[in-house]
C-alpha cells in the first residue's frame, strides 16, 4: 500500500472519533499543541535550517526563502494562531435553520465536519499548523502534503504535534503528513474518493490549476494573487503612498501583496514620481507602460506577460490609465479574483469600484495585505478561496463545515 493511501485511511478512521469529541476536548488538544511548539521551537528552527540551506543551494529567491524561514518570533505567532482558534466559537453542531412542517415534522439544519481534508501547499511551514488547527477545531482529520522545500520543517512540526496529541482526546492519526516529495503523491491524493472528502490547494497558479484540472475529489480553489491597487484622481497623496508601500513592500512574497499599481493620469502627473522614488529606495524594480516610462526614466518596459504574473518578489508593474473604466477593464482582464483596492476620496467611484470588481475582497482606502484569516478575526485561515461555491475569501472555521438535516417525526409517512 502506498504512503498516501495508508495515511489517508488512518485519517479516515480518526475522523469518526473526532466527530464525537466535545469542544472542550478539541480546544485542550490545540492548547497542548501550541505549548509544544513553543517548548520545541529550537528543534523546529534547527530542522528549518536544513530547508533553508537546501533552498539556497537550489537558488531559491530571497522572497521565497523568507516565506520558508522560521524564527522564535514566527513560531510564537503560529502558536498564538492556535490559541486564537481555541477562543473562537466552535461551529460544529450550530443550528443553521429550523423548519416545522404542517405534518408535524421538525427539521433542523446543523453544521457538521467535512470529514477528511487534504491540504496541498508549498514552501510555508506555518500553513502546516494553521491547517491542522482549523481542521481539528472543526472535527476534521487532515492529510497534509507540503512542498519538498519545507519537508524537514514540516516533518519536525508534525512529529511534535503527534507527541502532543498523544496526551489528549484527539487521535494523533487525525493529522497526517505525506513525505513523498514526488508529483505522483499529489496525483494520488486528489483521486482518493471515499477517503478524502475535499482537497484545498494553496500555492502558485501552476499548483492550483494542476489540482483543479486533475482532481476527482471535490476541490476548494484558492487562487493566485495578482492583486491591484488603483490610485484614483482624487486619492489623498500621503494615503496613496502609504498604501502602495504597504501593499508591495511589507511582505511581497504573499498572495495578498500588490503586483500591479494602476494610476489615474491626473494623479500620476503630480504624485507618481514621488511614490516611485520611495519604491526605489525599498529596492522595488518597476516595470511600466509607455506613459509610466516617460515619467519614471529608470523603470523597465512592462509586457502583457508581466501584467499576468504573480511575482511574489520586489517587482511591481505600473500602468497609467485615463479613467476608472480603464482601471476596471484592466482588473477584469488580469485580476485573479483575490484582492483589489481603490484609493480615492470620491465616494461614488469607491462605491462603483467595490460593486463592479469581481474579487473575494475589495478594498477602499486600505491595503490588500489585510486579506488574511488572522486579520479578519478568524485566528488563522486554511486559504483564501477565489471561487464562488461553498466558500469565498479567507476561509476560517465555518468554511470547513458542511451541513445535514436532522428530522424528528411521530410516525409520519408520505402519501
Amino acid at each position: 500500500m502506498s504512503e498516501v493511501r495508508q495515511k489517508a485511511e488512518l485519517a479516515r478512521k480518526a475522523a469518526s472519533i473526532l466527530n464525537s469529541l466535545t469542544t472542550e476536548q478539541k480546544n485542550q488538544a490545540l492548547l497542548n499543541c501550541a505549548q509544544a511548539l513553543i517548548d520545541h521551537s529550537e528543534a523546529i528552527i534547527e530542522a528549518n535550517k536544513e530547508d533553508l540551506q537546501r533552498g539556497r543551494e537550489n537558488g531559491t529567491s530571497v522572497s521565497l526563502l523568507d516565506r520558508l524561514a522560521l524564527t522564535e518570533e514566527r513560531i510564537a505567532g503560529i502558536a498564538e494562531g492556535l490559541r486564537q482558534i481555541v477562543e473562537l466559537p466552535d461551529p460544529i453542531g450550530e443550528t443553521l435553520e429550523t423548519i416545522d412542517r404542517p405534518n408535524g415534522l421538525h427539521i433542523v439544519k446543523k453544521r457538521v465536519p467535512l470529514g477528511v481534508i487534504g491540504i496541498i501547499y508549498e514552501a510555508r511551514p506555518n500553513v502546516t499548523v494553521d491547517a491542522l488547527g482549523l481542521c481539528l477545531k472543526t472535527g476534521n482529520a487532515v492529510v497534509l502534503r507540503g512542498g519538498s522545500s519545507a519537508l524537514s520543517s514540516n516533518r519536525k512540526i508534525v512529529e511534535i504535534i503527534h507527541e502532543s496529541l498523544s496526551g489528549s482526546a484527539v487521535p494523533r492519526d487525525a493529522v497526517q503528513l505525506i513525505e513523498d516529495p514526488n508529483r505522483s503523491s499529489v496525483d494520488e491524493l486528489i483521486k482518493l474518493n471515499g477517503l478524502i472528502d475535499v482537497v484545498i490547494p494553496r500555492g502558485g497558479s501552476s499548483l492550483i490549476q494542476t489540482v483543479v484540472q486533475n482532481a476527482s475529489v471535490p476541490v476548494i480553489e484558492t487562487g493566485a494573487g495578482i492583486c491591484h491597487t488603483y490610485l484614483d484622481a482624487s486619492a489623498d497623496p500621503s494615503m496613496a503612498a502609504d498604501i502602495t508601500m504597504n501593499a508591495k513592500v511589507q511582505r511581497p512574497s504573499v498572495c495578498n501583496a500588490m503586483e500591479t499599481l494602476l494610476v489615474h493620469k491626473d494623479f500620476a502627473q503630480s504624485h507618481l514620481a514621488e511614490i516611485a522614488g520611495k519604491l526605489r529606495e525599498a529596492s522595488v524594480e518597476l516595470r511600466g507602460c509607455d506613459e509610466t516610462l516617460r515619467l519614471i526614466s529608470w523603470a523597465k518596459p512592462a509586457t502583457e506577460e508581466d501584467f499576468a504574473t504573480e511575482y511574489n518578489d520586489y517587482i511591481l508593474n505600473i500602468k497609467i490609465v485615463d479613467s476608472l473604466d480603464a482601471a476596471l477593464r484592466h482588473i477584469d482582464r488580469f485580476g485573479t479574483k483575490h484582492s483589489e483596492c481603490i484609493v480615492t476620496e470620491n465616494g461614488p467611484n469607491a462605491e462603483r469600484f467595490q460593486q463592479e470588481v469581481d474579487a473575494a475582497a475589495v478594498y477602499h482606502n486600505a491595503s490588500t495585505r489585510f486579506t488574511d484569516g488572522f486579520e479578519f478575526g478568524f485566528g488563522a485561515e486554511i486559504g483564501i478561496s477565489t471561487q464562488k461555491l461553498h466558500a469565498r475569501g479567507p476561509m476560517g472555521l465555518p468554511a470547513l463545515t458542511s451541513s445535514k438535516y436532522i428530522i424528528n417525526g411521530s410516525g409520519q409517512i408520505r402519501k
